[in-house]
């Protein structure tokens, strides 16, 4: 399933007959691509230019290139996505995993304790506060009081 925001410009590449490059182009230059219906008006217009025509000379003015250097394509893009997204699961499923494995190793040093319940303090406030409270240790360190 393909998300809405990349969805709308697969349906504009096919509506308008655009390429690729000239989908990438747009993106870049941050055109809003539920106004292409006004831009893409050159037959009841013609001063206007063709679309694939506006968003090249547009992009031509800003870049002062012609053409993306490497164009792809919004499903290479999602793919892309996709993959670096479950790259980034697989990493910190493998960090938690270690992280619960060093615990495992050394019992006997204190675990943290969560902070719930406990209303936001900032700087020597919570520390003042947190001895009245009952929670007498911060992260495995022992509050003096």
């Amino acid at each position: 399933m393909v998300p809405d925001k990349y969805q709308i410009w697969i349906d504009l590449r096919k509506r308008y007959h655009l390429s690729h490059a000239h989908i990438q182009m747009a993106k870049e230059l941050g055109m809003n691509p539920k106004k292409f219906g006004k831009i893409a008006n050159e037959k009841q217009e013609p001063w206007k230019r063709p679309l694939p025509a506006f968003i090249e000379h547009i992009y031509l003015k800003r870049s002062g290139r012609d053409r993306p250097s490497d164009v792809k394509s919004i499903e290479e893009v999602l793919r892309a996505k996709e993959i670096k997204k479950e790259e980034r699961r697989k990493r910190k499923e493998s960090e938690r995993k270690s992280d619960r494995q060093s615990q495992r190793q050394f019992p006997d040093r204190p675990q943290k304790l969560p902070l719930r319940g406990i209303p936001q303090y900032s700087g020597i406030l919570a520390l003042c506060a947190l001895p009245v409270l009952g929670v007498h240790h911060l992260q495995g360190f022992p509050i003096l009081t």
